[in-house]
């Protein structure tokens, strides 16, 4: 007689044990910390808000937050993660303490931002030494997607307010430096802006790119090595013109309204002047074309150099066509001021941007969902801290990860490296977290520890 297999085995439960540490995955960024010099670096920047008697040093609180988040939290209180775990993330501040910081930095107002920002930009450049040939700016080229993103406030928060897209919240505008297909995206610019923040706005894109630029090496701050890619709401006069001026002379890529000329332009392309466009794979790709019309409509009131390019292709299943479409095919186009170059590896190039969703979706996930706090200067402060753990994030993978791996979103990290649990050993005057050997990821867990250990200390 054959015994029947049931579903789960029964198991008791108590609260008394020891030696056990939860998120033992999480000292994978721990480390990250303190190779890539970030909590020197912030609790310097944030040391003259420390009060003389304080217990608690402001940047390791900030990165407390930071990590908890990266984590998975998504509110302040989400710190109680690490206050569990002091043999892995040591002493935590209390709730109360947290709050207070964040209101002290609240009040400063920009000179807790900008101090919070240069430390940011000061580490980025050393961890991208530290990367090496995995940097997003090893080939000396790197390219920066800008795009906006609504938070819904289900509460009456400051500067919430109804959206273009009839609902209630802010409307931050994000930028990030692409990793391309090896890798994912690291914040560098985040602007909180009303729910009514228009999306074409110029000055903001101006004051992001300002943003993301400071965060970059100073050799990348300026010159046609630097690609600066939006979409549509970046096809402005006065954003183009300001990436365009002399002394500046960025790249861009960004998307163009279908305007009435560029529809009647794209009438009188010769049918073939239409070159096949290309998959993500970089092969032809069946039912689009490309073409060029720099030379049609006038662009005389723009900036020498630029060039137009337009893409038709037979719409997706579903989709809704426009009445500037053509023939039943969609019409997208963009600008660009790349000198030479297939036209098909340009529009690959800029339909690229598409990752930036992507960046913005791990965002969400990571405790941009919803902004926590009322005032629009504490939520200012989230925002740093959200991108804080989006470094992270990004920086972890570039430095400890390879293959498949260094691809994984934060999802995927939480669930099968972070949340790996552990026992801690204390033996010859060192502790030791020992994992357990039937977790299918123990072995990218301690591979990618020993490639951290590896770099050289800060300083």
């Amino acid at each position: 007689m054959k015994k029947s297999i049931g579903s789960y085995p029964p198991v008791r439960v108590e609260g008394g044990g020891r030696s056990v540490v939860s998120q033992a995955g999480s000292v994978l960024l721990v480390e990250t910390v303190r190779k890539s010099g970030l909590g020197s670096a912030i609790s310097a920047a944030l040391a003259p808000w420390r009060k003389p008697r304080a217990v608690h040093d402001p940047g390791k609180i900030l990165l407390d937050v930071a990590l908890a988040t990266a984590l998975g939290g998504d509110c302040l209180a989400d710190v109680g993660l690490l206050r569990a775990e002091p043999g892995v993330f040591g002493p935590v501040a209390s709730d109360p303490t947290v709050s207070r910081l964040i209101d002290v930095l609240a009040a400063v107002g920009p000179k807790a931002l900008t101090a919070i920002r240069t430390a940011r930009g000061e580490v980025r450049t050393r961890v991208w030494e530290l990367a090496g040939a995995n940097a997003p700016a090893a080939d000396g080229q790197v390219i920066v997607d800008i795009d906006g993103v609504l938070v819904i406030a289900h509460s009456e928060k400051q500067d919430a307010t109804a959206t273009w897209k009839k609902t209630f919240g802010h409307h931050p505008l994000l930028a990030f430096v692409d990793h391309g297909q090896d890798g994912s995206g690291e914040p560098v610019a985040a602007l909180l802006r009303p729910g009514n923040a228009g999306s074409n706005t110029a000055s903001d894109h101006i004051e992001a790119t300002q943003l993301a630029l400071a965060q970059l090496p100073k050799h990348l701050r300026r010159g046609r090595q630097t690609l600066i890619r939006t979409d549509s709401a970046g096809g402005t006069h006065a954003f183009v013109d300001w990436l365009s001026k002399p002394g500046r002379w960025l790249s861009y890529s960004v998307g163009m309204t279908i305007t009435e000329a560029i529809h009647q332009a794209v009438l009188k392309i010769p049918k073939r002047a239409w070159t096949p466009a290309y998959d993500a794979g970089g092969t032809e790709r069946p039912g689009a074309w490309v073409a060029e019309i720099t030379d049609m409509p006038d662009l005389t009131t723009w900036p020498k150099g630029m060039r137009l390019i337009v893409r038709k292709e037979r719409p997706h299943p579903g989709a809704q066509l426009r009445f500037t479409d053509l023939d039943g095919l969609r019409l997208t186009c963009f600008a660009t001021n790349t000198k030479g170059g297939q036209l098909a590896d340009l529009e690959l190039r800029h339909r690229r941007r598409a990752r930036c969703e992507d960046r913005i979706r791990n965002a969400r996930d990571t405790g941009l969902r919803n902004l926590p706090l009322h005032d629009t200067a504490q939520n200012r402060i989230w925002l740093e801290i959200v991108s804080i753990a989006l470094d992270l994030l990004a920086w972890m993978p570039m430095l400890a990860l390879t293959g498949d791996t260094r691809r994984w979103e934060p999802k995927r990290l939480r669930l099968r490296l972070f949340s790996a649990a552990a026992q801690l050993v204390h033996t010859a005057r060192r502790r030791w977290l020992r994992l357990p050997a039937r977790w299918p990821w123990t072995g990218v867990l301690t591979q990618a520890i020993d490639r951290l250990q590896a770099l050289p200390n800060p300083g």
